[in-house]
């Protein structure tokens, strides 16, 4: 397994990747003025535009949500990812291979390059079906989704397509583009059969079907799902991809490119069952909703549900949706063995009719979906009252039996709150007055699964969380680690303030433009006595992070490592302000004129303070010193004019 990326390569994939052609992916840019470009923030809702993106400094910065960072956190951000997996998706991209700290490897460059040929080829099947589509073959692809309220622009939007009844349409299209017969055999959408002589040859997998494809949360489709539209096909009713090494039916979840950035925000995830399910309730208004593939919902899922909520003990919510047969009964059960792995709260919304969310669509409307989602219950409720439901609880028997299968249920619950909360909702629902006879069976239960299973050991960090993270200490009750250092505070300074604006106006013009300073400039800049305090810390970090920083592309991430993490914020917001100049030539003279500005009013300062020195001072008892402040002044009123050039 591989350790931690060398930081030369991380700082080398940084340099080489161009922010811009990554946002561009995501959101639309437009030219904001010399090197700068913005648009429509992804990190949050708004009418004008506030996220600014500046590709030289490699850094960018959303006003409104005050979101900041550069490529690596950007991919971060957008597809949810740990950074590790960013920064070797981002060397993929680019065709670089890391190194890591304990000698061990990540993707080879052949792996790499390989990975990308999947993907294009899928990518290119999945336009190939959706033309297909549109043929006249495919009418009764189109019959079906029409009957299930699905039109044109709701295909569209979700990718379906279809494909070819023939054997070979689908082969024949990526043959032409270049892909060999290795490669697509790598791809799992084509069966490989024996042929005469020892020979064997590949046809497409999926055949007379509707097709929809599975993306990764990243967007880059790694499979399909195909469903049977005629008789005479023999297969299941739905077919997936394989497993191949692109696509992992535990890990993925359909429709999660869709809903990342809803269930991020709204901290709610909506599992239903089906491909058709996924699209009612995204069109419903229900954008909240994945699918599993062909598989339960797992501990891979949960990997991923728990990034997209930040699930990390501030809340948030996991809705399944199953039918109320006894196979949604046991699929509910399943999920609630996998539920103690959440720290979010975890809900099951049955429909009673049995139908699901696209049937309800198209039967009641887009509320009905949203109504059943309302519905939602306690999973940990569900599971009790699923149980209890196979007792006759009017019979002294039935309810001896039913608190002897429920009990195991409800100590299985690890939040002891929780668990002492529902001992005593299960004396109710059995009809037992002294709640004690209830908490009873539930310890003894308890005992007997420690006893099978061995006493648990100190808690570990729970998933998501490693060991150290930021927050545990203080959440356990242990207090602040006294071997870390307090962070210190910094109050928003204050735009109306001249001399906090004219200092920011002076960083900024640093930050985003340090090639412009000359040597006196830098030296000026340095000696320059802030009054700002966060605004001193900055300065102090640019000085930390050093001149000969000032030309490379690290420039930036330099400072932000030598500034409070408080502040890290600040520094990109400071490098991505708009200047009030749209040439060259009038960006200079604005840089100039700031630093001009800003050396003139610390030189005015040291001039007040050493009036009112000499203006306190008697010069009959202390001569020389008072020469000494009279030479200071008359250097410092030569500095001042100097600068003004007079």
């Amino acid at each position: 397994m591989a350790g931690l990326i060398r930081r030369e390569d991380i700082d080398e994939v940084r340099t080489r990747t161009d922010l811009k052609e990554v946002v561009d992916a995501y959101v639309t840019l437009k030219s904001a003025g010399i090197g700068s470009f913005k648009g429509l923030c992804p990190f949050h809702d708004e009418r004008s535009p506030s996220f600014h993106v500046r590709p030289q400094m490699g850094y960018f910065h959303c006003f409104g949500c005050q979101e900041s960072g550069d490529v690596i956190s950007f991919i971060q951000k957008m597809d949810h990812i740990p950074f590790s997996e960013a920064v070797e998706k981002l060397a993929g991209r680019i065709g670089f291979e890391l190194h890591y700290e304990d000698g061990g490897s990540g993707p080879r460059r052949e792996d790499v390059g390989r990975r990308q040929r999947l993907l294009d080829a899928h990518k290119i099947a999945g336009e190939f079906f959706r033309e297909q589509l549109l043929s006249p073959a495919a009418a009764a692809g189109r019959k079906f989704l029409a009957e299930r309220g699905f039109e044109r622009s709701a295909a569209d939007r979700f990718g379906v397509g279809f494909a070819p009844q023939g054997w070979d349409g689908l082969l024949k299209h990526l043959s032409n583009k270049g892909f060999t017969q290795e490669e697509l055999k790598l791809t799992g959408m084509f069966s490989e059969s024996s042929g005469g002589g020892g020979q064997s040859r590949i046809y497409d997998r999926f055949r007379g079907r509707l097709v929809w494809p599975i993306r990764d949360i990243a967007g880059d489709t790694v499979g399909f799902g195909a469903r049977k539209l005629f008789d005479e096909d023999q297969g299941p009713k739905y077919l997936n991809t394989p497993e191949t090494v692109l696509y992992k039916k535990s890990q993925v979840l359909y429709g999660i490119d869709l809903a990342k950035r809803n269930i991020a925000s709204k901290r709610q995830l909506v599992v239903v069952e089906g491909y058709t399910d996924v699209m009612a309730c995204h069109l419903a208004g229900v954008d909240t909703a994945v699918a599993t593939c062909g598989t339960a919902f797992g501990a891979d899922h949960i990997k991923v549900a728990r990034r997209l909520l930040s699930d990390d003990g501030t809340g948030g919510e996991v809705v399944f949706t199953f039918d109320g047969d006894a196979a949604g009964q046991k699929a509910a059960l399943k999920a609630f063995d996998e539920d103690q792995r959440f720290v979010a709260q975890t809900f099951v919304a049955v429909e009673p009719s049995g139908a699901d969310p696209c049937e309800l669509r198209q039967r009641r409307g887009d509320e009905a979906v949203h109504s059943l989602i309302r519905s939602r219950r306690p999973l940990f409720e569900f599971a009790i009252r699923s149980t209890l439901a196979k007792f006759d609880l009017s019979t002294v028997e039935g309810r001896v039996n039913g608190l002897r299968a429920s009990a195991p249920v409800v100590a299985a619950i690890r939040d002891g709150s929780t668990r002492m909360g529902y001992s005593q909702e299960l004396a109710g629902w059995l009809g037992i007055a002294d709640p004690d006879e209830v908490l009873r069976a539930v310890k003894a239960a308890e005992r007997r699964s420690h006893a099978h299973q061995g006493a648990p050991g100190p808690a570990a960090p729970g998933p998501g969380r490693p060991q150290g993270a930021p927050g545990q200490g203080a959440a356990a009750g242990v207090g602040p680690d006294p071997a870390v250092p307090a962070q210190p505070e910094f109050s928003r300074p204050d735009p109306r303030d001249p001399q906090a604006r004219m200092e920011r106006e002076a960083l900024e013009v640093v930050l985003q433009h340090p090639g412009l300073l000359s040597a006196g400039n830098w030296q000026h800049f340095q000696a320059t006595d802030f009054g700002v305090a966060a605004y001193q810390a900055i300065q102090r970090g640019i000085a930390a992070a050093g001149e000969s920083q000032a030309a490379s592309s690290q420039w930036l991430e330099a400072v932000r490592e030598n500034v409070p993490a408080a502040l890290s914020g600040l520094v990109a917001e400071l490098a991505l302000s708009p200047l009030p100049a749209t040439k060259e030539e009038t960006l200079h003279r604005y840089c100039r004129d700031i630093l001009r500005r800003l050396f003139e009013m610390q030189i005015t300062r040291l001039k007040q303070e050493r009036l009112g020195a000499l203006q306190r001072m008697d010069p009959a008892l202390d001569p020389e010193g008072y020469r000494l402040l009279q030479r200071e002044l008359m250097e410092l009123e030569a500095a001042r004019r100097q600068l003004r050039g007079d």
